[in-house]
């Protein structure tokens, strides 16, 4: 700003300066390459991951970024081991980022523990970003996590009401929800206010990795259960055809996402 400033001074004095002369005016700044990070809970290898990589590097490509040409991708999957997530988030923050896409609401919360200056923004999440204190409110969430959310607890809420009306004898429903994620209780606080409203015993069983699908599902049988409520969440998501599996075979009503649906 003081080259540019004593330039207009001296053109204003009647001076003709050439930009040969001052080689600070010809000269081109470097162009930085924007370096983008990718955290995810869940594998690489996973369909659902997979497809949402492909939609944001589609979406990059659409604006005119290429990777590895005139944009950096930082790909870093925790493999379903949440305790990986916080190094990997920390890794993202040392290659120093401009941008973190977090892939789930483990991923959001471990990115938003270690910066709270590098954007932060999630796709889409059924977690409650207010209630867990990353989003100030809708409309203005402040700080540095931004995205879009599902409205999780209150359409949980609205699964148990349509279970219930399709199985009005229900009187046990049980709901799979993963310990790790950080959203379960607020979305257990809903669903608990509209089991009472209903009438209905709310059975939870938290799991934290797929091999655990067939227990937890079997010990909620066990109290006699007459539906399942299967909880937003990526280890649900990305396993949606082994718990509905686990459903067709023990002939258990369930409802969940629309992954769970399809």
């Amino acid at each position: 700003m003081i080259t540019r400033r004593k330039y207009l001074i001296a053109s204003g004095s009647g001076l003709c300066l050439s930009a040969s002369s001052h080689p600070v005016f010809s000269q081109q700044q470097p162009v930085k390459v924007p370096r983008v990070g990718i955290l995810s809970s869940e594998s690489a290898t996973d369909p659902v991951e997979r497809s949402h990589l492909e939609a944001i590097l589609s979406g990059l490509r659409a604006l005119g970024y290429e990777t590895d040409k005139n944009i950096i991708i930082e790909l870093r999957y925790a493999e379903s081991k949440y305790e990986r997530l916080q190094r990997l988030a920390t890794e993202l923050v040392q290659l120093k980022v401009d941008v973190i896409v977090a892939l789930g609401i483990k991923a959001t919360v471990e990115a938003k523990r270690v910066t709270s200056t590098i954007p932060i923004i999630l796709p889409n999440t059924a977690s409650d970003l207010i209630e867990m204190g990353l989003a100030a409110s809708l409309a203005r969430p402040g700080g540095n996590v931004t995205g879009s959310s599902g409205f999780g607890p209150e359409i949980m809420g609205k699964r148990l009401e349509l279970a219930k009306e399709a199985l009005p004898r229900a009187e046990r429903i049980g709901i799979l929800l993963n310990a790790a994620n950080p959203s379960y209780e607020p979305t257990l606080r809903e669903v608990n206010a509209r089991a009472k409203s209903l009438k209905v015993m709310l059975l939870p069983v938290k799991v934290l990795s797929r091999d655990e699908f067939a227990h937890a599902i079997s010990s909620m049988l066990k109290q006699r259960i007459g539906a399942l409520l299967v909880g937003d969440d990526t280890l649900f998501r990305n396993n949606a055809h082994a718990i509905a599996d686990i459903a067709f075979k023990h002939r258990i009503p369930a409802v969940g996402s629309a992954f769970f649906g399809e």
